[in-house]
């Protein structure tokens, strides 16, 4: 495992090209799930919208967690 990747196994730390537009993301600090499919209507974002289009000051709708506290699922 390389020596650069610090964090969570799953964690995407910001850097969007370690996940798909189609990826399921959980918060580390509620277990939120963020699905693109869905969307977040707290936020009104809309349905069919990838993690990485989430706007900069998107916030876990749940915690307020930032979004690099967010985990990429496996078999998303």
């Amino acid at each position: 495992m390389s020596t650069e990747y610090q964090g969570f196994e799953g964690s995407y730390l910001g850097d969007a090209s370690r996940i798909s537009s189609d990826q399921r993301l959980e918060c580390k600090i509620c277990w939120y799930i963020y699905d693109p499919k869905e969307g977040d209507s707290v936020w009104q974002i809309a349905p069919d919208t990838p993690f990485t289009e989430l706007p900069e000051h998107w916030r876990c709708p749940e915690c307020d967690g930032e979004k690099d506290q967010f985990m990429a699922l496996e078999g998303s």
